[in-house]
């Protein structure tokens, strides 16, 4: 188990300060956009492509955005953490998509009405030009995304599916880079707005492959990962042990997740997101799953010796946002995983108290580890069983109330299924739990 001191941290200005420091960049970045608007460098030919140039400037600047917000920087990540990044990121693609139907749609109709054409008749006009056509099929490939990220559909793909079409977003960022080198004309008005346009998009990109290439492929050839060892927890969950080289190095943290990949074993395009099961200690990691998808299916045939190639870690949900002595931990199901490396970290002190929702008791992974644990740390466990209907209802405000009274005067940790998440949340908001000792993490991830 972890023996550090409890951090010297003071989270929750840090967290301020990158909010802040988010919204000055994007409001500081919105208003040269809207300048460059102002002077293009050639005139619209009507009212109509003028609307269509302003929606594509936009694009652009959304596009780069998003670049920034699936980066996974360090900075943000730590201070915000990547489940609202996430969010953030699902809904700047919404946003996207709306532009990139609207962007088009004004210009085929200003040149359809400047060239007295009909507007299906002006596309394969527009499309003869390359640059155009690149465009569309962008369009195209984030109309597939948009499609496949809708709840519905989201729900109805494997993981894996979702994820591997989600790597189209790399194609959309080519094809609109490209498109930009020959159509853009509103940030072409002076040097300065082309040098601050493509030093936004350089900026983007690097902060990309600094995140999602350099950074993973540095770290994995310094630590050389490999499965120490697999262990059924139950019938449908696994626990991989997994060892390297200066694992300390890795700065990992009690709370946070890696992305897994098993090559060899694994197509390279398999990853999968799982939590720490247990507080880093140095020398391994640990990652618990249930069978849900082909990949998470597949861990138990995982041969000891396997190569490991992770990127992470990532995540805030952990001890040092922590802004009260004491603490409360809530998981559901096998959200149970970073709650159970939450009450190993010794610098997570206080008074813990720990709620762990399953339907039977036969469904509590690590029930015995959380047990030992609460011995060992001091801390009172309740598992939580049965269907939620009637008055069975653990996470109603009442019900909170009665299991932990001092509920407001405590640091909240919840992880589970998003339905639970949400019920918890509702919960404390309606207890008069401050934000600032809510923290919660649900699995989803930006591709």
């Amino acid at each position: 188990m972890l023996t550090a001191t409890r951090p010297q941290l003071r989270p929750a200005g840090q967290a301020r300060a990158a909010y802040l420091g988010l919204w000055l960049f994007l409001l500081l970045n919105l208003v040269i956009v809207e300048l460059m608007l102002t002077r293009p460098n050639t005139p619209a030919h009507n009212t109509l492509t003028t609307a269509g140039r302003v929606l594509g400037l936009h694009l652009g600047f959304a596009l780069a955005l998003q670049l920034l917000l699936i980066a996974r920087l360090p900075f943000l990540d730590r201070r915000i953490g990547m489940d609202r990044l996430t969010t953030w990121h699902r809904w700047t693609g919404f946003a996207i998509f709306w532009l990139v139907l609207l962007h088009p749609t004004f210009v085929l109709l200003g040149y359809s009405r400047l060239g007295q054409v009909s507007f299906l008749g002006q596309i394969p006009v527009l499309a003869r030009q390359m640059p155009v056509l690149l465009g569309m099929i962008a369009a195209g490939l984030v109309g597939v995304i948009a499609v496949t990220s809708v709840r519905a559909a989201r729900k109805r793909l494997p993981y894996e599916v979702w994820h591997a079409i989600h790597l189209l977003v790399y194609a959309v960022i080519v094809l609109g880079v490209i498109h930009q080198v020959y159509e853009g004309s509103a940030f072409k008005t002076n040097t300065f707005t082309q040098a601050y346009w493509w030093g936004l998009w350089a900026f983007a990109v690097g902060a990309l492959l600094t995140g999602r290439l350099i950074l993973p492929l540095v770290r994995n050839a310094r630590h050389r990962l490999r499965v120490a060892a697999v262990v059924t927890e139950a019938p449908d969950v696994v626990s991989v042990h997994v060892t390297g080289r200066d694992l300390d190095k890795l700065r990992a943290r009690a709370g946070q997740f890696f992305l897994w990949r098993f090559p060899g074993h694994n197509r390279w395009w398999q990853v999968n997101p799982w939590s720490l099961s247990a507080a880093p200690d140095g020398r391994s990691l640990r990652l618990t799953a249930k069978a849900i998808g082909t990949t998470s299916a597949g861990l138990r045939e995982l041969p000891v010796g396997t190569r490991v190639f992770a990127e992470g870690p990532y995540g805030a949900f952990t001890a040092a946002g922590r802004t009260r002595a004491d603490t409360l931990l809530i998981a559901g199901g096998i959200g149970v995983t970073p709650i159970r490396a939450l009450l190993e970290d010794q610098t997570l002190d206080g008074d813990i108290v720990v709620l762990y929702r399953v339907r039977t008791p036969g469904d509590a992974v690590l029930l015995g580890e959380l047990r030992n644990l609460a011995r060992l740390r001091h801390a009172r466990l309740h598992l939580l069983t049965g269907r939620t209907a009637g008055a069975n209802q653990p996470f109603s405000p009442e019900n909170l109330r009665a299991l932990v009274p001092d509920i407001t005067e405590r640091d909240v940790y919840v992880c589970g299924p998003a339905a639970l998440t949400d019920a918890v949340l509702r919960s404390l908001r309606a207890l008069r739990v401050p934000a600032r000792q809510r923290h919660s993490e649900v699995y989803r991830l930006a591709s």
